[in-house]
């Protein structure tokens, strides 16, 4: 965790300083739920104060290098967090002098503003990692030196005092919509998982999923991906859901007999398509509200067809390869008793609940603090699962400490959106992809499919080595104005909607994508693979994710808009029919062994399947069938693909 997840390379403090961080801790979490049950302070007011906790936490928690002393605070960390505490007081305490006057900052503003900058760049990069600070560094440059920008990307730019005037001293840079999602939200979601970790949902998540899956063929496998799905819900880090449930399922998948590079990607694949996972999707549903204009509902409706298409794809592609290896299940002396877990089904009720809440048309601050309040008292029916004080105390540390790393990529990302409003670069960037993507094709859909192609390369580069709220917001502001911008110049309508997942899984698959695979290089660190191959077999799995972020900007019916019931059947039946030819292409192995030109056939059918349309439907269900047929009925029956050594020893 430490080596791959910035998050959790945090000091272990002792004495007087550890007491201290603890009672801030708590002060963090009680200030949250404090404006959560009573309302919010003005604007500037709530997100400063969030912010200087965050930045004070961080200073003293999270060393400058990831090699320096974990058992003390540096001097110099003491200095930053005192400076955090005068940056972020200065709102509160001159919040009536700052809103009255007119024009640009003074003197001591300008100062007060260039160290808020650099505090939330440095802080971001302890809790969070270098990329995300590299991307926001680059824009304050790019905002500054404008004039001097080649061709399209020229603008007159922005003064020193006009940079620093909007980066803190307006709700368009640091204390923008990012925070501001952190600061009410965010955090009070993140307390809600906190809670539920402490009545034991994580390991119950485990056991429900070895009960379901583990006597399936290639069993551990199947438990990983269904635990890595439960476990999504209420994480908010790949690479995190990657080493909790990876520390047990990456082993039972090596007991079994999958090699290491096979296990290891299985879990990274699965952990990270937990943030795809409806209801909470790593807490990008709740930043997607504000991005997109949509209603909580109408988001975690449109995520929960595509999030399931995606892990059904792991899904296939693991049991092909169990088959091709000869993999069977647990034996029952491995599993939990069911009458166990079903004992342990109330810890699921918090989970219904909050959708059920959200449904209803409560708000996202009150759902969240029902959900923490019906975790508790759903906690009390069993001894073993109780909050009883002491995790009450730990709950709200855990959850401020979790809150850190989010509150430090939101500020740091609202420098890239404030960048992005004050210039107009993601419109410009977008038109420029549009416009290579023109100069490239010869009619309107193929300029479309190119436009997202590049969208998807944008993406993928932009979310590398992020957590997914950063991830979200960066490549909503900077690709997104691409797929946007195809409904003004060309006869296309992309919904707003569409547009947002799209860049959204990109964003996300980055974590497996090589060279910057996070998730896929945590899962080395406990399955012993290589890096590389790890992240190229990940890739390999999640395949589904590939494709399914086209066939709903192509055919939005797949996000529940504006379809009906039949249209959305008859599209995830194509789907799953494409995606068990594209699984068994990528495995060589299907009801058995496959030759290589049998695997491409498989492949461009899948690709017909799941390609939005009835023409290629047309073409790829006869295909579907005939390949299914064919391994029945060809001369060798069972034996399709194999030579005759393997032929004469299956028939003994």
């Amino acid at each position: 965790m430490e080596k791959y997840d910035a998050e959790s390379n945090t000091r272990d403090l002792t004495g007087i300083i550890g007491k201290t961080v603890f009672i801030i801790l708590i002060a963090f979490s009680l200030f949250q739920i404090y404006t959560g049950m009573f309302g919010q302070y003005t604007a500037y007011v709530q997100r400063t104060v969030h912010l200087g906790f965050a930045l004070v936490l961080i200073f003293m928690l999270f060393p400058a290098r990831r090699g320096g002393p974990k058992g003390k605070v540096a001097w110099y960390d003491y200095l930053l967090a005192i400076l955090s505490i005068i940056v972020c007081g200065y709102w509160p305490v001159y919040y009536d002098t700052i809103v009255q006057q007119i024009g640009g900052s003074t003197d001591a503003q300008l100062v007060i503003g260039s160290i808020a900058i650099l505090l939330v760049l440095e802080g971001s990069r302890r809790a969070v990692g270098l990329p995300i600070v590299i991307v926001a560094a680059a824009f304050l440059i790019y905002a500054y030196f404008g004039p001097y920008m080649p061709g399209a990307l020229a603008h007159r730019g922005l003064s020193l005092n006009q940079l620093v005037t909007s980066m803190f001293f307006t709700t368009e840079g640091i204390l923008g919509t990012p925070l501001a999602v952190s600061s009410t939200y965010i955090f009070l979601f993140l307390l809600f998982g906190a809670f539920l970790v402490q009545t034991g949902v994580g390991s119950y998540f485990n056991d429900l999923a070895l009960a379901i899956a583990g006597k399936r063929t290639g069993g551990p496998a199947k438990v990983a991906i269904f635990s890595s799905a439960l476990n999504g819900t209420i994480s908010g880090s790949s690479v995190a859901n990657t080493v909790t449930t990876g520390s047990y399922t990456i082993p039972m998948m090596k007991r079994l007999g999958y090699h290491k590079n096979f296990a290891g990607a299985v879990e990274a694949a699965s952990s990270t398509g937990g943030q795809l996972m409806p209801p909470i999707m790593g807490a990008a549903a709740f930043l997607m509200i504000e991005f997109a204009g949509e209603s909580y509902w109408d988001i975690a409706k449109a995520a929960t067809i595509p999030a399931l298409l995606y892990f059904t794809g792991i899904w296939i592609v693991t049991h092909f390869e169990a088959k091709r290896i000869g993999l069977l299940g647990l034996p029952a002396d491995q599993l939990p008793p069911k009458k166990e877990v079903l004992k342990k089904i109330h810890l699921l009720l918090p989970i219904v609940a909050i959708v059920w809440l959200l449904f209803q048309g409560f708000s996202i601050e009150r759902t969240a603090l029902y959900g923490i309040a019906i975790t508790i008292l759903v906690s009390l029916f069993r001894k073993d699962t109780r909050i009883n004080f002491s995790r009450f105390i730990i709950a709200l540390t855990s959850g401020a400490r979790t809150a850190l790393g989010v509150a430090a990529a939101t500020a740091c990302a609202g420098i890239i959106v404030g960048v992005v409003t004050r210039t107009g670069l993601g419109l410009k960037f977008g038109n420029m992809l549009v416009d290579i993507a023109g100069t490239l094709s010869f009619n309107v859909e193929m300029q479309l499919i190119l436009t997202l192609v590049f969208t998807m390369i944008a993406s993928i580069i932009l979310g590398m080595g992020s957590p997914t709220t950063a991830n979200y917001i960066i490549t909503s502001t900077i690709a997104l104005p691409a797929i946007l911008a195809l409904n003004d110049q060309l006869d296309v309508a992309v919904p707003v909607l569409a547009a947002h997942m799209f860049v959204f899984y990109f964003g996300i698959v980055a974590d497996i994508t090589p060279p910057v695979a996070l998730a896929a290089f945590a899962a080395t660190g406990i399955s012993g693979g290589e890096p590389m191959r790890t992240g190229g077999n990940a890739v390999k799995l999640a395949i589904a994710a590939f494709i399914i972020p086209y066939m709903f900007v192509l055919q939005p019916q797949i996000l529940m808009i504006d379809t009906t019931v039949w249209e959305v059947s008859f599209i995830i039946l194509t789907a799953l029919m494409g995606m068990n030819a594209i699984g068994a292409s990528m495995v060589g192995y299907w009801y058995r062994k496959i030759p290589w030109y049998v695997r491409i056939i498989a492949f461009l059918t899948g690709i017909f399947l799941m390609y939005p349309g009835t023409p290629s439907d047309v073409i790829g269900i006869p295909i579907f069938v005939l390949l299914i047929v064919l391994q029945f009925v060809i001369k060798g029956g069972p034996t399709f693909g194999k030579n005759k050594k393997e032929q004469a020893a299956s028939q003994s």
